[in-house]
């Protein structure tokens, strides 16, 4: 029969494995909040602002890792500090022995949570988000796989001075399957500065040629927009080619013309892609011929509120709006508003009854009621009788942190027009 241990043994195996935490872990300059303002954090929301902030170490600097205690000095998280609105931003709610350890643990359950919903090792599908910033637990990191090639994107300088240890985190994860790791932080992090310069951080490539849902995707992540493709609307994408059988589709906004390849692949009578960008045009063509669609496809560089205007009504059976962000900040947020007001009632007008309306909004400070509430006011100006079909969001591998709302950044509806 085995020995059980003496209260005493097991008390003292408590206190030295304490001890011996306390001791592994990682010791930082602190930052001190307000007793009054410890809310957020305590429900794990992962930005302090900086009314939050008491004091901190005048050891302070911009790009920090630091310890966030309360005035009595009690844990309450590690983030990294900058000099803005938003001053903390929290990686681990617990100590953390190092910073390499983190960075590995978050990058591993991230992995393994797409493995979870079906998308590493997919014949079908070879890219997908393997990070996505306070969805995945990296605020200021984001992570785009495209078939071995990892494209990176800092939206921090704490963030990119990480770069080398990043790529060291998926060497381990990928072993042989990685091909290159490429920083791409040039445009998202301030000019100036030593850290942005877009270069491979591991391995080499080239442009690549994607799968998503079988279908074929080129991706120019070195001079493409974010990480060179929006992975973020293919399962809407999807949805759209259950709407297009035989259907006359305009795709606006169209970038690389990946609802274009879905609703030609889908045997639409007739795809229209329409950009003000004649690169996305380019890029268009070319998805549209490696799928083998040219026959039925059209591209217009143009703005899309100049082209609607020339669109007569019936000359589409399906209209897909995904502009870009029309504000990034929340000043911008009322133009915003009335412009995507004015670009459904443009949309709608043009839709005989029965047509189907894709329309979106990936504007971070216009939240879904704000989106919702454009439309609704578009279609009352409009004179229709608007059903809603399907509510659309970010797929799963842009997961939402349950503690960080604003991470539900993509909204769309799919609307009946009658």
């Amino acid at each position: 029969m085995p020995l059980r241990p003496s209260k005493n043994t097991a008390n003292n195996f408590i206190a030295n494995r304490s001890l011996s935490l306390i001791m592994n872990t990682l010791q930082l300059p602190k930052v001190i909040i307000h007793n009054s303002k410890t809310d957020a954090i305590l429900r794990f929301h992962p930005w302090i602002f900086s009314g939050a902030v008491k004091s901190k170490d005048e050891s302070i600097k911009n790009d920090t890792l630091v310890e966030v205690v309360n005035e009595r000095g009690k844990f309450l998280a590690i983030g990294y500090f900058t000099q803005s609105n938003i001053a903390v931003r929290i990686l681990s709610f617990s100590p953390i022995e190092s910073l390499q350890n983190l960075f590995q643990e978050k990058i591993s359950n991230a992995f393994e949570s797409r493995k979870t919903i079906g998308l590493t090792g997919n014949a079908n599908t070879n890219t997908y988000r393997l990070i996505h910033a306070e969805g995945d637990g990296i605020p200021g990191l984001i992570i785009d796989f495209y078939d071995g090639v990892c494209v990176v994107q800092a939206h921090s300088v704490f963030i990119a001075k990480q770069m080398t240890l990043i790529a060291e985190c998926l060497q381990k994860v990928y072993g042989e399957q990685l091909v290159a790791v490429y920083n791409k932080s040039n445009n998202t992090l301030p000019k100036h500065n030593e850290y942005g310069k877009d270069e491979f951080v591991f391995g080499k490539a080239e442009t690549l040629t994607v799968k998503e849902n079988e279908n074929l995707f080129r991706v120019d992540f070195v001079t493409g927009q974010k990480t060179g493709f929006f992975i973020d609307q293919r399962e809407n994408r999807k949805l759209l080619a259950t709407y297009s059988k035989g259907k006359k589709v305009l795709n606006t906004f169209c970038y690389t013309g990946g609802f274009s390849v879905y609703a030609a692949k889908a045997n639409a009578q007739k795809v229209v892609s329409v950009d003000s960008s004649e690169k996305a045009m380019i890029l268009t063509e070319q998805n549209i011929a490696i799928n083998n669609c040219e026959t039925i496809h059209e591209s217009v560089t143009s703005d899309v509120f100049d082209y609607l205007k020339t669109v007569k009504k019936g000359d589409f059976d399906v209209i897909v709006l995904d502009p870009p962000a029309f504000a990034k900040n929340v000043a911008a947020r009322h133009h915003a508003i009335q412009a995507y007001k004015r670009i459904n009632l443009e949309a709608m007008q043009k839709l005989e009854q029965g047509g189907i309306l894709f329309t979106f909004s990936c504007s971070q400070v216009v939240n879904y009621d704000l989106f919702r509430g454009a439309v609704t006011a578009a279609a009352i100006e409009a004179g229709k009788n608007i059903r809603i079909l399907h509510q659309l969001t970010q797929p799963p591998d842009h997961p939402i942190n349950i503690f960080h709302p604003e991470g539900n950044y993509l909204k769309g509806l799919v609307l009946l027009v009658n």
